[in-house]
């Protein structure tokens, strides 16, 4: 879906916050130094997507013991969803501006995201917009889960643990990614290259970009692949894991990989139920939360 960078909630927000003290304590006066985190996923309505939520959740909780932890979802579809459940999730703008009403003078927005992709992208726009506003005195956007060298090593390391263990090396595991048409597509294709370093029959698609299934089938034929373990590259195993992965529709990856000679085996657990993926977005949070140590209150 194409993106526009107007954002009326946004600019409305802006101006009402613009309108308020820069100083919360008003007269001048600087306020005493209050931190928050604010975490920030694309959402799901499934009941079962709220398990990763929560490990998340704890974990950040319980490393950084004493900073109240808020959420944003980014999908405005998802957020009426559960509205309409008598759930009520903020966007990220709503979000920062109760957290500038509540008085938290500094900030770190962690993106709950797999890349820096669209959905990235547009929530540092978010951030930068009340950087640029000076509602806080700081306020820093964390990492998705692949940004760097070592989150790329990170994961791989993580996949490389997850994988059953009855699987045998003759076997696939094929991993979904969502997909964008934003350039950090990239980063699929590169995680399957360095994850078959380690092991030559994982491979990495995605739903909605680079590499496509078809082409992961074509390979997976090229090499006498009899059996694949499917398993969602996504922190929720949620609508696209269910359905595009491990559906009984004609153009799920598993119906598609089955007509090719393929059995499929789907695990449908997202990546944010793994500790190990969960930590490098905890440490990405302590990163942002560094910059703001010499901070004076």
């Amino acid at each position: 879906m194409k993106k526009t960078f107007f954002n009326p909630c946004l600019v409305f927000l802006l101006i009402v916050c613009l309108a308020l003290p820069a100083a919360a304590g008003g007269h001048g006066r600087t306020a005493s130094k209050k931190v928050g985190i604010l975490l920030v996923a694309f959402g799901s309505s499934l009941p079962r997507a709220q398990v990763s939520f929560d490990n998340i959740d704890r974990k950040v909780r319980a490393t950084y013991p004493g900073i109240p932890v808020h959420w944003a979802y980014t999908s405005t579809i998802i957020r009426k969803k559960l509205a309409r459940q008598g759930k009520h999730l903020d966007s990220p703008e709503v979000a920062l501006a109760k957290m500038q009403d509540e008085g938290f003078t500094h900030v770190a927005v962690q993106s709950l995201h797999t890349i820096g992709g669209s959905e990235y992208h547009d929530l540092r726009r978010t951030v930068g917009a009340f950087k640029m506003m000076g509602g806080f005195q700081r306020i820093i956007l964390g990492y998705p889960l692949l940004a760097t060298q070592e989150d790329m090593q990170r994961n791989v390391n993580a996949i490389l643990k997850t994988i059953p263990r009855n699987r045998q090396k003759s076997e696939a595991v094929v991993l979904m990614g969502h997909g964008t048409h934003h350039p950090s597509n990239a980063f699929y294709a590169a995680l399957m290259f360095q994850l078959q370093m380690e092991d030559p029959n994982i491979f990495v698609g995605t739903v909605d970009g680079y590499p496509e299934v078809d082409l992961i089938t074509e390979l997976l034929l090229k090499k006498g692949i009899k059996k694949a373990y499917l398993m969602p590259f996504m922190s929720v195993a949620g609508d696209h894991a269910i359905n595009d992965m491990a559906g009984d529709s004609d153009d799920s990856w598993k119906s598609i990989l089955t007509r090719a000679g393929i059995q499929c085996v789907p695990i449908l657990k997202g990546t944010a139920e793994y500790d190990d993926f969960v930590q490098i977005w905890v440490d990405h949070v302590g990163g942002a939360l560094g910059h703001f140590e010499q901070t004076k209150n």
